[in-house]
Parts: C-alpha cells; structure tokens; sequence
C-alpha cells in the first residue's frame, strides 16, 4: 500500500504541474492540449533521457542477444501483463475477452515455459490488452486533456489517475526481493524500448513536429483502444470527455 500512496502522491504532483501550466496557455491552445508549454518541457527532458540512456542500452541489448531470446523475453512479460488485462477485462463485463485472456494466461504459463513461448497466439487465441484507464474509458469517464508524464511519456488526465492502480495491479510489483523485482523492470523497460528503436529513429527523420506527431497518435491509439478498434465516427477526438466506451 506505501507503494501506491507513493505513485499516488507522484501522479497528483504532476497532475499539478500540469494545471499550474495550463494557465498559462493562451486563448488559441489546442484544446486537446491545454498543457503544450508544460507537456513540451517534459517531452524535452523525456527525449533527452531516452537519447542518453535508453537508446545506447536498447541498442546494446538487441544487439547482444539473438532475437529468439529477445522474442522469449517479450512473451514473458507479456504473459505477466495478461494478469491486469484480465482483471480489467472481467471488470468490463467482457466476458468472451476474459474467458481467451484466462485461456492464454494458462496455456503460455503451463505449455509455454512460464510464458517464454507464445503458444496461445499459435492456438489461434487472441490477446485483449486491457489497463484502468481503458476500464475508466468503457465506463464513460471521459479522456481529459493530453498530458505527457516525466519518463512515463504519452497520458491523459483520466489515465494519470489510473495510473497507480496500473502499477498496483502490475506483478512484477509484487515481487517481493527487491533486486529481482529492480532487476526484472529494469530489463522490461530495456526490452520494451528495444522494440521501438527503428520506429523511433523514422519519426525523428520524418515528422516535422515530432511533439505534435506523438500526441495526435497517441490520443487516436488510445480511443482507438477504449472502442476496442471501433470508435464511433461523431468527430470527437476524446479531450472533452466524451470517449467512454460502449457498455
């Protein structure tokens, strides 16, 4: 529970922050972005921790270990992920994604070595990736203006509430040896950054406005999520709280 206070009280901050920015934006902000000077700032810092310790240890890993390995490590943590996505499928009322989420969670952590081999995909079971903000969303509680969190990267206001449930819900917090636990988010968080390097040097390349580029991505992906791929064609863009999903 000390560890949710924390994230609580860290979220709350930021939150904060982002308010206190946000009033200082002017009459013609996006209002998706209310925040951009703030939400700018953090994007800075965020990329300039990325290009300086991310990156080069991303890198190093892809490069030191053969892709079959990595491919382990991923369906690993994935398999872990399923747990929270089966909570918030169940708490969505989702009843056949919950049943294939219980599915997988089984037959990758008992046929699959723990969850190294991927064999409820190669069953033909699909994978419903669920968090509490999606939850939140499905029930109506509507999006909130963007907001981009220190080394958390792209959220919303709904979201960075949801935000330390996630990590309540998250396995990997419950492990109780600490180096273990330190050193299994450590490599999660090296594996998942792996995953993008080519996808993060095209964007460099391409987009003009990377900042803007990211947000609007990432707001679409994320309604995109909510509506389970399906969001309803009324032209809002879910920053006026209009994104809950259907019940």
């Amino acid at each position: 529970m000390n560890n949710v206070a924390s994230h609580a009280r860290w979220m709350s901050a930021a939150a904060v922050f982002a308010l206190v920015a946000g009033c200082a934006t002017g009459p013609n902000a996006n209002p998706a972005d209310p925040f951009e000077p703030f939400n700018r700032g953090v994007s800075r810092f965020n990329d300039t921790v990325d290009d300086a310790v991310l990156v080069p240890v991303a890198t190093a890993y892809q490069k030191a270990l053969p892709s079959m390995v990595r491919t382990g490590v991923n369906n690993f943590f994935s398999n872990i992920g399923d747990v929270w996505s089966l909570a918030n499928n169940v708490a969505q009322l989702k009843l056949q994604n919950s049943a294939e989420t219980f599915m997988r969670l089984n037959v990758n952590t008992f046929f699959g070595l723990g969850g190294l081999l991927d064999v409820a995909t190669e069953a033909g079971i699909p994978r419903h990736e669920e968090d509490f903000g999606q939850t939140l969303g499905y029930w109506g509680v509507g999006a909130g203006p963007y907001v981009v969190l220190p080394l958390l990267g792209p959220s919303t206001v709904r979201d960075t509430a949801a935000k330390p449930l996630d990590m309540y819900g998250d396995p990997l917090g419950h492990v109780s040896d600490i180096p273990w636990r330190n050193s299994l988010t450590v490599l999660r968080v090296v594996d998942t950054r792996s995953q993008y390097l080519r996808a993060g040097r095209l964007l460099g390349d391409a987009a003009l406005d990377k900042y803007s580029f990211t947000r609007d991505a990432f707001l679409q992906h994320r309604r995109s999520q909510v509506y389970d791929g399906n969001p309803p064609n009324d032209g809002s863009d879910g920053s006026d709280g209009s994104d809950g999903g259907d019940k």
